[in-house]
């Protein structure tokens, strides 16, 4: 079902986040990837795209998002929003109806990417 517009959006955004990915410098594993519907009330008439990103292990991650990703990305037309709570960092992006979040424990557990781009008439 995928359109071309959808498929463009797609890759955008999977270039965006295996760069922030590998800002952090670990082998990142892909766990979501793919369509998602927008609409619960007319299925299959707008969707977006989802992917996401875990890395294991991230030492300094806290310090890598605030002084290499959040600046890179900003510089590119990104917003962005501290949502951290006492259990981990959280960093929202969006741009161009897009968003993203970066989710770095604070026990050292990890990193984990996830965002969707727009939704668009499927």
């Amino acid at each position: 079902m995928i359109t071309q517009e959808l498929e463009d959006l797609a890759a955008e955004l999977t270039n965006v986040l295996d760069s922030v990915a590998a800002a952090f410098g670990a082998s990142a594993v892909r766990t979501v990837n793919g369509e998602l519907d927008c609409d619960p009330a007319q299925p299959g008439h707008l969707v977006c795209w989802q992917y996401g990103l875990r890395l294991e292990g991230s030492p300094g991650a806290p310090r890598r998002l605030s002084e290499a990703v959040r600046p890179t990305l900003e510089a590119a037309g990104w917003k962005s929003y501290d949502r951290s709570t006492y259990r981990e960092v959280i960093a929202r992006f969006s741009r161009d109806g897009a968003d993203f979040s970066v989710h770095i424990a604070r026990d050292g557990r990890g990193v984990a990417i996830i965002g969707s781009t727009r939704c668009v008439t499927a």
